[in-house]
C-alpha cells in the first residue's frame, strides 16, 4: 500500500477570475521585521484550477497543492468558505 504526502493547504481571497476555469487567490501574511520588529503584511499569490467556475472576487477559498496543470498553476480549489457579500 503506497502512501501519498501530505498537500500543503491555503486560506486566501480571490482576486481574480477572469480565465477560464482558474482563478487567482491572495493569501495575506503579517510578518515582524528582523531588525525594526514592525509587522509587514506580506502578500503571496497563487492560480488555482477552479472546475465549475463557480467562485467570484472576494470569495474566501481553500486551495490544494495538486500536480501541474499549466506553466503557473500547481493548486486546485478545496472548497468556498465564504462567499463576498
Amino acid at each position: 500500500m503506497e502512501n501519498r504526502n501530505l498537500r500543503k493547504e491555503r486560506i486566501g481571497v480571490v482576486t481574480s477570475n477572469k480565465m477560464m476555469k482558474s482563478i487567482v487567490v491572495s493569501e495575506v501574511k503579517k510578518v515582524k521585521h528582523p531588525m525594526y520588529g514592525k509587522f509587514v503584511l506580506k502578500t503571496k499569490k497563487y492560480v488555482a484550477h477552479d472546475e465549475k467556475n463557480d467562485c467570484n472576487i472576494g470569495d474566501t477559498v481553500r486551495i490544494m497543492e495538486t500536480r501541474p496543470m499549466s506553466k503557473s498553476k500547481c493548486w486546485r480549489l478545496v472548497e468556498i468558505i465564504e462567499r463576498a457579500k
